[in-house]
């Protein structure tokens, strides 16, 4: 069984959502405390072993390369001013040359067609995805504990957790079968169900392994809801050849591809922060009375 060395990272939507705050700053680059979104789904990547960040670009995101690079002029400033710590943080956002690759999906055509686009990078072999919209700080993070299941149960992971049964209608869910611990054996996924009809309350999260088999069924799959090739279209039709498990995460995922996602984010990690927690801490509980 081969291992997950290699994570797809679709960076190339438009973040409509956050309107107009992405009009000019790719919504990946959204800082959250003092980082951006994508360092924060980068940093998780590395903390479970990947050895290979590909990220799928579009027009205008040139900033997010620029981020992952030496900014020459800012680090000759803090090295004469010998603001060492600064200095050290910006440092650890550059990685090892050649471990950070990029590819264009040159049109909006969904979440399937951008993992699609990176199939020549991925080759032949299993890789996650990590959608730049969820955030991790915690530790494990959640490609972390599974990429621990695939080396005990192999086959495909997607990520889940349990919400109200009532909020189902909001997101993509798993059909199970059998449960063991935090793992569950999936007979399908069912997109935005109503209450009554959905297979469970287990709601899949940006977190994804996937066999290679995908990209051949990706390259085929018509266009499903929203006019998109759907990546949940391809997964299923995956699964009924292959086995999928759902992981059911330990720790909190922050959905910051909303504004009420990212204050939230914003307000947990600002309050956790050991620079500025307590003072931060304070002032919120001022607001509060």
């Amino acid at each position: 069984m081969k291992p997950v060395r290699k994570v797809v990272i679709p960076v190339a939507g438009l973040g409509t959502r956050v309107l107009p705050a992405t009009k000019s700053i790719p919504k990946e680059l959204l800082p959250v405390v003092d980082r951006p979104l994508i360092d924060y789904v980068v940093s998780e990547a590395y903390e479970a072993g990947i050895e290979q960040v590909i990220l799928v670009t579009g027009r205008g995101k040139g900033a997010i390369e620029d981020y992952f690079d030496h900014a020459f002029e800012l680090e000759a400033s803090l090295r004469e001013k010998n603001k060492t710590a600064l200095l050290d943080a910006i440092g650890r956002t550059v990685p090892k040359a050649g471990t950070v690759t990029y590819t264009r999906q040159q049109a909006p055509l969904g979440l399937g067609h951008a993992v699609w686009c990176a199939r020549a990078l991925v080759g032949d072999e299993p890789f996650a995805v990590s959608l730049p919209d969820e955030i991790v700080a915690e530790r494990p993070g959640f490609l972390k504990q599974m990429v621990d299941a695939y080396a005990a149960i192999g086959g495909n992971i997607v990520a889940v957790e349990e919400v109200p049964r009532e909020e189902t209608s909001r997101y993509g869910v798993i059909a199970p079968k059998a449960r063991k611990g935090s793992l569950i054996e999936m007979t399908g996924m069912v997109e935005k169900p109503p209450p009554e009809k959905a297979p469970s309350n287990f709601r899949i999260i940006g977190r994804y392994i996937l066999q290679p088999e995908i990209f051949a069924l990706l390259e085929n799959q018509e266009r499903g809801a929203g006019g998109e090739i759907q990546l949940t279209d391809s997964m299923n039709a995956l699964n009924a050849r292959q086995t999928f498990h759902a992981c059911i995460c330990k720790g909190v995922i922050h959905d910051c591809g909303s504004k009420l996602g990212w204050l939230k984010a914003n307000l947990d990690l600002g309050l956790k922060n050991a620079e500025v927690g307590a003072a931060f801490g304070a002032y919120v509980r001022s607001l509060l009375g």
